[in-house]
């Protein structure tokens, strides 16, 4: 499965999600714009496989996303191996701080998941999130707690820079 099916299963797990969407901004006399992997109705949200190095780039295109659009910027990582690589490592330290929502969701259990969601959705009502909530589910894909964003973490004054004049 390659990252365009994982946005698109994860896409369909969330109420409203919306997969490639664009979002326009001048520059420089031109209109240019940003292609959003996965949005909702609250959410700009980047995903990516693990292992590969283009997920730094994840936060920069969430937070730049979510400064065009008003809404909270979110990375999702599609994790196949089960092993919390070096990227993974250091997205999560990266979003948390920066204040950006941040998942790692199991690439078989997204599969799982979205195929037995038929029988889920007798009782769900369309306005919420299809979200994994029970213990043993937010061990393979903690998008639930995502959803709640952390705050943006200051660092301490002994790590400042100093500007140079």
């Amino acid at each position: 499965m390659n990252e365009l099916a994982s946005t698109f299963l994860l896409c369909t797990l969330l109420s409203g999600g919306e997969t490639e969407t664009r979002h326009y901004f001048p520059n420089i006399g031109e209109e240019r714009y940003v292609r959003i992997d996965c949005e909702t109705p609250t959410h700009v949200i980047e995903v990516g496989l693990d292992n590969t190095p283009s997920n730094r780039d994840s936060v920069h295109q969430a937070i730049f996303a979510g400064i065009l659009t008003g809404k909270t910027p979110m990375v999702i990582v599609i994790d196949t191996d089960g092993i919390e690589d070096r990227y993974q490592y250091e997205l999560r330290e990266v979003t948390k701080r920066a204040g950006v929502a941040y998942a790692v969701c199991s690439r078989d259990f997204v599969r799982r998941w979205v195929a037995t969601s038929p029988y889920r959705e007798l009782g769900l009502d369309k306005d919420l999130f299809d979200l994994p909530d029970e213990p043993l589910a937010k061990q393979h894909c903690n998008l639930g707690s995502a959803f709640e964003v952390p705050p943006l973490e200051e660092i301490p004054a002994s790590q400042e820079t100093p500007v140079q004049d």
